[in-house]
């Protein structure tokens, strides 16, 4: 296949190149600037530099492309991520952005739409495993809103005559990953908190993992994936992983309360309990989780975290 993929000098993109390329496929990559489109080329996969709000324009790029991937987020700084502000350019990419791909693709008889989004959209689940039927909550937040409202185009690309994939990916982490690094830094000062008890589950994927996941994700039928590893661990387990690996002390604790002001609004959705089941996608493709958990899945990390 011939797959175009649309922020691949993303965290998601930077792994779903190589593993695209390994299963075969042909790729390009949306690259602005002359070092982005060079670390594309390294890859082996082909940059190309056009407006993804412009649907003619990005039409015409498309033109012969059996698959489109849309990996464009723009993700702040954790030192950030209470502003609003801050997830404007986000949330326009996940909105206005997936319409205008969409319509391009359509425009252009791509058969493949490939749609990232996250697994934060379903409801605290508790100690129950959550998979595709799962409730979904979106209301009163603007950021899982603008997530969902993303979802639709795939659908829409869907019952157009097309293959529509959503891929809900659980948190990333991994030495390419800046909420990792952002996280082992604070940790090494000893400003990595642990907002109240932290018994509620997280679930997470290897950036690796998420990258072999695009491409297995091309050759399944329409719907709903989630994406994370086999066993998600309580925050607090999370947490105690990542600072071992990077050679800091056991995480503070902090009042549960003090975690909106930290985060802001994202506090009240990454704080739900969810333990997400990646079985739907095993069952439809070769794809599974190299690490089977966080456990594992630092250890390869640990000396990048160190550095």
């Amino acid at each position: 296949m011939r797959v175009l993929v649309i922020g691949a000098s993303g965290v998601i993109g930077r792994a779903a190149v190589p593993a695209l390329l390994a299963a075969g496929h042909d790729v390009l990559g949306t690259a602005r600037g002359g070092e982005k489109s060079a670390a594309l080329r390294r890859l082996g996969a082909a940059p190309i530099d056009v407006d993804i709000y412009e649907t003619s324009a990005l039409s015409a790029a498309m033109r012969g492309c059996d698959a489109v991937v849309r990996l464009s987020t723009k993700i702040p700084p954790l030192t950030r991520m209470r502003s609003a502000a801050a997830w404007e350019e986000t949330n326009r990419l996940r909105t206005e952005g997936a319409r205008v791909i969409v319509d391009a693709a359509l425009a252009a008889g791509v058969g493949t739409y490939v749609h990232e989004s996250v697994t934060f959209v379903y409801a605290d689940g508790g100690d129950a495993w959550i998979d595709e039927r799962g409730p979904v909550d979106v209301v009163g937040t603007r950021l899982l809103a603008a997530v969902h409202e993303g979802e639709q185009h795939a659908g829409r690309f869907a019952s157009a005559g097309g293959r529509g994939v959503v891929l809900r990916f659980a948190g990333l982490y991994g030495a390419d990953a800046p909420s990792t690094t952002e996280m082992a830094h604070l940790a090494h000062r000893r400003l990595l908190a642990r907002f109240g008890s932290g018994r509620f589950y997280s679930s997470w994927i290897y950036v690796p993992d998420a990258g072999v996941a695009v491409a297995a994700a091309c050759g399944v039928p329409s719907g709903i994936y989630n994406v994370g590893d086999d066993e998600p661990l309580p925050y607090a387990e999370y947490l105690a992983a990542l600072a071992r690996a990077s050679g800091a002390a056991a995480p503070l604790r902090a009042p549960y309360f003090l975690g909106k002001l930290f985060l802001g609004e994202v506090w009240g959705y990454v704080s739900r309990s969810q333990r997400i089941s990646n079985a739907k996608l095993r069952s439809v493709s070769s794809w599974s989780p190299a690490p089977p958990s966080a456990h594992e899945g630092f250890e390869p990390i640990a000396a990048a975290l160190h550095a």
